[in-house]
């Protein structure tokens, strides 16, 4: 409810004027002009029209946008409509500020359009139909006017195609005047994000350019001292925007959502989420912060330095301990079989040896952590919204990287050799394979070990990314040799190998075995591939196997043989360029299967979206938000082990928690943005929100039942669940 409405009721008791009753689609009432504006006057069914609701004002008058700033209302339609036909809610053009005396209103002067869509569907009577509105608004100057207009428009419902146009050239010319006011996406690439400071907000939006002119119009009221002027700072690659809080906030809110005008006429709709800390950050760790925030902190600059320095020690050591608690993830048990199997064949070989092995091993890992990392920072550069385990949103990556697994399965299994044994080879060209060999398996942990955020993971990935290259290289470096550490010490320490079993028919048998692994690889990336494309694309996986299995059978049928080879080698292609084309044609029409409801006392997941959030945080409900992905196995098996568990669903639906699953298994860049807003960059990520606090409650990347038992806790106890009104009225 806005502020001063004292004020209305009493401009109403002396200055209302009569509601008017108009039998057309316009009325000129005391000092405006309102009119159905409707371009086409023909509804074909299934095709939305396009419409809109149009006011002329006397000079120095002025109606008002959603968030009417210190006071007003803004317009309103109640529609009586014919069954089968429905009118969307009006949209709001980018507003204006309206000083009124100490007052600041946001609205609209001269005229605006404010566009809809109606749509008849199957049900709706084909012939003339009549959609009658009830219009009311407030319009001001130095006083305030309730006024009302019943307004009637007639149209045509038009049953079956083709689609037939009946233009109105005055409302056509109307609407392409007008209806282009819309506020824009922020553009692909650009963000915002925010930070409270001690007077209110500090805003900080990058567009890739320098502004100079910026204006942010709050879409909730109460959060800004709307009359109080924004101070606008340059920054190389946007602007930084200081916003004083309105005297009666008494928490700040988890995002910013509003309008922000640029320079030059550009109006875009903002979500900024807040760049807090999180609320339990690792013991001992350092903050995270976000990219685009830099400058935005008020520590004064000469201990600015040093606690970046000792930020960066700490975040290089917890991503150290992430990188050794990664070989226990799901993710790199193959690989390490793999590697393991290596290290029993060589482990013969004399120590200088067993030393390259373990260095090569740790250049591929090194190598690919840079690799990944300087494709992530130059497509970011390039404008692109991404976050670690990015390639697992690609189905062509997906794709590929499953035909490989499934080949190399083959031949551990032991329908061809591949090479993976230095005995048929000789002297210095076995030590050559011997050593590319360790390198590349070094690469291929790499790949299939990004879509698990191990413990400590997390926060350091997401501070890393918003640093500069130099300090991103670093803690990943450190990342790296986390990994590699446990093969590299045992290379590096010669008496160690004295403990392996000597080479002998057995391994043939534990090559075999490798290969369940393997496969088992094998089926999650095909079940990935299809919970987030659909059956369609993985049948075309399941076809690559069969060429892949075709070619393995030549392999394994004529060995060392050049015509075998050849043919083999001519299947693979084809089978390579499958796993190119494929997912870029069946991707591009498939759609995610619906969320499904989670057992447990009536709560049930619901898909994720800022607005969602927003509305839900804003009623007085908490909420907590599941960041997840399908390939991501570290969330799956949360979920199964604590967050669907009978006794933590109960404890949330005893405090009202609304659950929502932003799904990361595709890229989304809203999901993207979110993660980035709460210092990470990767999944799994638990965030538990509560009305009234400053940020979400940050739960570890490692849950059981307890964890997330304590947390909900935390929350107040709700005296009732909050009821929701439903109306008929649109604004």
């Amino acid at each position: 409810m806005c502020r001063f409405r004292w004020i209305f009721a009493l401009a109403a008791l002396l200055l209302v004027a009569p509601g008017v009753r108009a039998a057309s689609n316009s009325a000129d009432v005391a000092h405006l002009h309102v009119q159905l504006v409707f371009p086409n006057r023909n509804l074909n069914v299934g095709i939305p029209a396009d419409a809109g609701l149009y006011f002329k004002l006397e000079p120095g008058w002025h109606v008002y946008w959603k968030n009417a700033g210190d006071s007003g209302e803004p317009p309103r339609i109640l529609w009586t409509l014919p069954a089968g036909v429905a009118a969307n809610a009006i949209e709001f053009p980018a507003p204006q500020r309206l000083p009124l005396g100490p007052l600041m209103d946001f609205g609209y002067e001269n005229e605006v359009l404010f566009p809809f869509t109606v749509q008849a569907t199957t049900i709706a009577k084909a012939g003339p139909s009549l959609l009658h509105a009830k219009v009311n608004w407030l319009v001001c100057r130095d006083v305030c006017i309730p006024g009302k207009a019943d307004l009637d428009q007639s149209v045509t419902v038009i049953a079956r195609p083709p689609a037939v146009n009946s233009i109105s050239a005055a409302d056509q010319q109307l609407w392409q005047r007008l209806a282009n006011r819309l506020p824009q996406p922020l553009p692909r690439g650009d963000t915002a994000v925010f930070q409270p400071v001690s007077t209110g907000f500090r805003l900080a939006v990058a567009t890739g350019r320098r502004e100079s002119h910026a204006e942010f119009f709050p879409e909730d009221e109460g959060i800004l001292d709307n009359p109080a002027p924004q101070a606008v700072t340059s920054t190389a690659n946007g602007l930084i925007l200081d916003l004083k809080q309105d005297a009666d906030l008494k928490a700040a809110p988890a995002q910013l959502t509003g309008v922000l005008e640029l320079a030059g006429g550009r109006n875009y709709r903002i979500t900024a989420m807040r760049a807090a800390i999180a609320a339990n950050p690792p013991s001992g760790g350092a903050s995270v912060g976000v990219a685009g925030m830099e400058g935005m902190s008020e520590a004064a600059p000469a201990t600015a330095s040093a606690f970046s320095f000792v930020q960066l020690l700490s975040t290089a050591l917890f991503a150290f301990l992430g990188g050794l608690l990664l070989n226990l993830m799901p993710c790199v048990f193959p690989v390490l079989f793999l590697k393991g199997l290596a290290l029993v064949q060589s482990g013969s070989e004399e120590r200088h040896k067993l030393r390259m092995h373990g260095l090569m091993y740790t250049a591929g890992i090194v190598v690919s952590f840079w690799t990944l990392v300087a494709l992530l920072l130059g497509l970011r550069a390039a404008g692109a919204t991404l976050g670690w385990g990015f390639q697992f949103q690609s189905p062509v990556f997906l794709t590929l990287m499953a035909s490989l697994l499934f080949f190399l399965g083959l031949s551990l299994a032991g329908q061809f050799e591949i090479g993976l044994t230095l005995t048929s080879a000789g002297g210095s060209l076995a030590a050559k394979q011997g050593y590319a060999g360790s390198f590349f398996t070094g690469v291929l942990a790499v790949v299939v070990a990004t879509p698990c955020t191990a413990p400590f993971m997390g926060a350091a990935i997401g501070y890393a990314l918003a640093q500069p290259a130099v300090v991103t290289f670093a803690v990943f470096t450190a990342l790296a040799l986390g990994l590699a550490m446990p093969y590299m010490a045992l290379t590096l320490q010669p008496a160690w190998t004295r403990l392996l079993p000597r080479p002998g028919a057995w391994m043939d048998i534990l090559k075999q075995a490798v290969s369940v692994p393997i496969f088992a690889t094998v089926i999650w990336l095909a079940w990935v591939l299809a919970q987030a494309y659909g059956a369609e694309l993985m049948a075309a996986l399941l076809a690559i196997f069969l060429l892949l299995a075709i070619a393995g059978w030549f392999l394994g049928r004529w060995p060392a043989r050049r015509p075998a080879t050849v043919v083999a080698g001519l299947i693979v292609l084809v089978a390579c360029a499958a796993g190119i084309v494929a997912p870029r044609e069946l991707s591009s029409t498939a759609q995610l299967p619906p969320e499904s409801p989670t057992p447990g006392r009536g709560a049930a997941w619901q898909p994720w979206s800022a607005d969602a959030l927003q509305r839900t945080l804003a009623a007085g409900q908490p909420a907590f938000v599941d960041f997840t992905a399908a390939w991501c196995l570290s969330c799956q098996a949360n979920e199964r082990v604590a967050l669907d568990q009978p006794e933590v669903m109960r404890a949330f639906g005893e405090r009202d928690v609304a659950l929502f699953k932003a799904d990361w298994t595709r890229e989304d860049p809203a999901i993207t943005q979110a993660l980035a807003a709460l210092g990470r960059s990767g999944v799994p990520v638990y965030a538990l929100y509560a009305p009234g606090r400053s940020a979400p409650l940050l739960l570890p990347q490692v849950l059981t039942p307890g964890v997330v038992l304590d947390a909900i806790g935390k929350l107040p106890v709700a005296d009732a669940a909050p009821g929701a009104n439903s109306g008929s009225e649109q604004r």
